[in-house]
């Protein structure tokens, strides 16, 4: 019986890999342990409901902040990714069968904690022939239907191998918010996000654009890979010329000594400087400090994108 909790299961491809030391993390990094009543109410409908989040399975540093606060990121489609990407503390492997019945279970908990805004994700699925997008593109409905209230934010991966029509039916579900993270820079792609192609993931962003021009576009990378600033800023230019409204710059945390290295820990003062030249290059909103993950503030950062937006369209 595999046993998702230790490392050499959860992780098989990374177990002859050498180990890379982890460095002492800098003041800015530190976070509080997860406690408190709203915590606890999180996690146990959670556990009421049977879903699973990326909040626990990606070892996510903000998790006590955010599920003190009722938010959480659900992942659909089980818990074990087809993917070894080095970065990812997700477990990798053959997963279970789709379950028919997470769409309205993500939906009744989404109701349960009130929420204002939802994230949404999954693993990799390469073993399905739509990579799952009918799976999210029925969760979307799933939860229009329980919650007609909460906006919706999807995370989804690249649908690589999926034929163009996949990529149709989850933008046809509407959700408010599309994100695909590029996660890295284009050249260390090979050694951090193996299984992904940068210009597939590019082009998967400016087609959701092409498909409905109105829906916002999120995206965003890590830093403290071994990336430079040059390469930053020129994702931050690729991202532009498809159309991604919405970008995220946080520090890579090395979940193992398995794991891809820490290059170095980038300064509140780079983030601050990354934050200022991605609102030059013409983004609608960046998140841009140490401990910005996908869906850190993204109910909060939500209403700051439609304002933005909103703004745009009265100085046009």
């Amino acid at each position: 019986m595999r046993d998702l909790k230790i490392p050499e299961m959860r992780h098989p491809e990374k177990a002859r890999r050498p180990d890379a030391a982890q460095p002492r993390k800098p003041d800015w990094i530190r976070v509080k342990a997860p406690v408190g009543e709203g915590y606890r109410a999180t996690r146990d409908t959670m556990r009421e409901h049977g879903l699973v989040t990326v909040c626990e399975e990606a070892g996510c540093p903000n998790v006590g902040e955010c599920w003190n606060q009722g938010h959480a990121t659900m992942m659909i489609m089980g818990e074990i990714c087809t993917r070894g990407c080095t970065f990812c503390n997700v477990a990798t492997g053959r997963p279970d069968a789709l379950d028919v019945f997470e769409p309205g279970r993500v939906a009744a908990a989404v109701r349960k904690l009130g929420l204002n805004h939802v994230v949404i994700t999954s693993v990799d699925r390469d073993d399905l022939e739509d990579g799952g997008a009918g799976h999210f593109a029925q969760t979307i409905r799933a939860i229009r239907a329980q919650a007609p209230g909460t906006t919706i934010e999807i995370l989804t991966p690249d649908f690589l191998k999926c034929p163009p029509a996949a990529l149709d039916e989850v933008v046809a579900a509407r959700p408010d918010v599309f994100n695909h993270n590029l996660e890295t820079v284009p050249g260390l792609y090979p050694e951090v996000r193996p299984g992904a192609r940068y210009f597939h993931s590019l082009r998967l962003l400016q087609r959701v654009k092409e498909i409905d021009p109105g829906m916002f576009t999120k995206s965003g990378i890590m830093v403290g890979l071994g990336e430079d600033r040059q390469a930053v800023l020129q994702v931050m230019d690729d991202m532009r010329a498809a159309g991604v409204d919405f970008l995220t710059i946080g520090q890579y945390l090395q979940p193992t000594p398995k794991h891809h290295a820490v290059d170095r820990f980038v300064t509140p003062d780079e983030f601050a400087a990354y934050e200022r030249a991605a609102y030059g290059k013409g983004f609608l909103m960046v998140s841009a400090t140490p401990l910005t993950r996908s869906s850190y503030h993204a109910g909060d950062d939500f209403a700051r994108l439609r304002a933005a937006r909103t703004a745009q369209l009265g100085r046009g």
